[in-house]
């Protein structure tokens, strides 16, 4: 796949809407045949690396990483698509994995983003 203009700068407002920045480490789970390539390449293109599986040989510490700023992106399929998740079950579901939702964010024509971060403590 050859990449155009068009193809960088959609891929640039992914990455900023998403916060994804050259560098850093995006795992990627769950991986399987509906998976949209074009997306996964416009997150590749902009971390300018390629994302690591559950394989990974380092450890990948949601938690850790959380508490210092970091997200969860679940992406999810968009309403009507096949697979879809209900925003409710999502919602409800952050909670109980001890996280927030704060954010849902459209990502490609059939998938959306939803970042889980961790809850803040009060000072």
């Amino acid at each position: 796949m050859s990449s155009t203009v068009g193809d960088s700068a959609q891929a640039t407002s992914m990455g900023d809407r998403l916060g994804l920045k050259p560098g850093m480490v995006v795992q990627e789970l769950g991986w399987d045949e509906d998976t949209d390539d074009e997306l996964r390449v416009a997150i590749e293109d902009v971390i300018d690396a390629d994302m690591v599986d559950g394989d990974y040989g380092n450890v990948v510490d949601a938690l850790t990483d959380l508490v210092g700023g970091g997200s969860i992106w679940l992406l999810t399929p968009k309403v009507g698509r096949p697979g879809t998740v209900d925003a409710a079950d999502v919602a409800e579901a952050a909670p109980i994995a001890g996280l927030s939702q704060t954010t849902t964010a459209s990502v490609s024509k059939d998938w959306q983003a939803t970042r889980l971060v961790a809850p803040k403590t009060p000072a």
